[in-house]
């Protein structure tokens, strides 16, 4: 029986390896929907060869000006376009491929409709963790991760006594500025910001990666999908362990691949069952695999993740917030690479957090968290904490 399935972000990085997937098993699954932000050409193209349903637009002013490409195909166009995807009556499966805040109402609305969410969101269960993951169980539904440390604990913990497992490890590259120190963040362009050494990522992902605020926004998803505080991570440059289960023992088990998002897509697609990938791994176990020791004097954005967690139900919700605006005035030549660390931790550490008991409180003080900042970030902009 062919899964059918409706993707969120469909012309993104992931979107785009798992339609590679797809079209490798047509037999396998059906596409019901697709969604994209603005790609229209991509989207269009996508729409042609796949056939879904229909296709939604984020971009309604740019869908109207290209109208007439799109004659045949139903869309839906506008700001809660995703969300038709999102709940399309004929998918079983939902990939949830949005990054940022802007992918938490499709992960919502999925799964209030008893879809399976196919979880590359990370911001979702970041900002509404706890409730996102009672939504889920209310529903009856499941969330499979997608990100390739989670799917390599998801892998490692099955058929494992909760009790025999000390503590999970994610696994981190380290990113291309590793060695920097504090003062040589002034020489960090966007260019060399977005360029990840072993990871084809989105420029915000691949920021991200550069501060670390990846593998902190890991943490506090993992804390959720696995229901553990017990939560550490290694420098690791090869990007060839993807995550160990550490044992109550001293022995630890560790899960391997080349570093390639297709593996961990496929895993999900297909589970239970595995699938031969389209190439063979390149990994050929005739090389060093290495560990380094952590930077936190510098990139301090896992520990940070750490102890927001313990600190406040919302306090991961800030966080998030704040990198995003970060993130976006550094893309957009505001600030400098340094401001980000500036601006995420003077934020976090003003300890405004707010209550939330239902997703509608978790978009709304998004909101306005990350309003609030992007109206006031130049007052941290002074600060010492990582340079300019």
């Amino acid at each position: 029986m062919k899964r059918n399935i409706s993707i969120l972000g469909s012309t993104g990085s992931i979107g785009v390896q798992t339609l590679e997937i797809v079209r490798r098993y047509p037999t396998q699954f059906k596409i019901v929907a697709l969604s994209a932000r603005n790609n229209i050409e991509l989207l269009l193209a996508q729409a042609k060869e796949f056939k879904p349903d229909f296709v939604t637009i984020e971009d309604e002013k740019l869908y109207l000006q290209n109208k007439r490409l799109f004659d045949g195909i139903k869309i839906f166009a506008g700001e809660n376009a995703q969300l038709e995807a999102a709940k399309a009556p004929k998918s079983d499966t939902v990939v949830a491929a949005v990054v940022g805040m802007a992918g938490f109402e499709g992960v919502v609305t999925a799964l209030k409709h008893k879809k399976q969410v196919l979880l590359a969101n990370k911001e979702s269960l970041v900002a509404g963790g706890r409730i996102v993951m009672d939504l889920a169980k209310k529903n009856k539904t499941e969330i499979l991760p997608l990100d390739s440390e989670h799917s390599a604990i998801w892998q490692l913990v099955q058929n494992q006594k909760k009790s025999n497992i000390k503590k999970l490890v994610l696994t981190a590259s380290g990113g291309a500025f590793y060695s920097f120190k504090k003062d040589d963040f002034k020489n960090i362009t966007v260019e060399k910001a977005t360029k990840n050494p072993n990871w084809s990522m989105g420029q915000k992902i691949s920021v991200d990666s550069s501060t670390m605020m990846n593998k902190a926004l890991e943490i506090i998803e993992a804390h959720h999908l696995f229901d553990t505080l017990n939560i550490d991570y290694v420098i690791h440059p090869q990007s060839i362990i993807h995550s160990i289960i550490e044992f109550v023992d001293g022995t630890s088990f560790a899960q391997m691949s080349t570093p390639s998002m297709e593996y961990p897509i496929a895993y999900a697609l297909f589970y239970p069952e595995r699938r031969v990938p389209a190439t063979p791994p390149i990994f050929a176990f005739d090389k060093n695999l290495s560990f380094l020791e952590k930077r936190e004097d510098v990139f301090f954005f896992p520990a940070l993740a750490k102890k927001a967690l313990e600190a406040h139900e919302g306090a991961p919700l800030v966080f998030n917030a704040a990198n995003e605006v970060a993130v976006e005035l550094f893309l957009n030549k505001s600030i400098g690479f340094g401001h980000i660390l500036n601006i995420v931790q003077a934020v976090v550490e003003k300890g405004d957090f707010p209550t939330l008991k239902t997703p509608a409180d978790v978009r709304l003080a998004h909101e306005d968290t990350y309003k609030r900042v992007k109206q006031d970030y130049k007052q941290y902009l002074s600060s010492s904490i990582c340079g300019k």
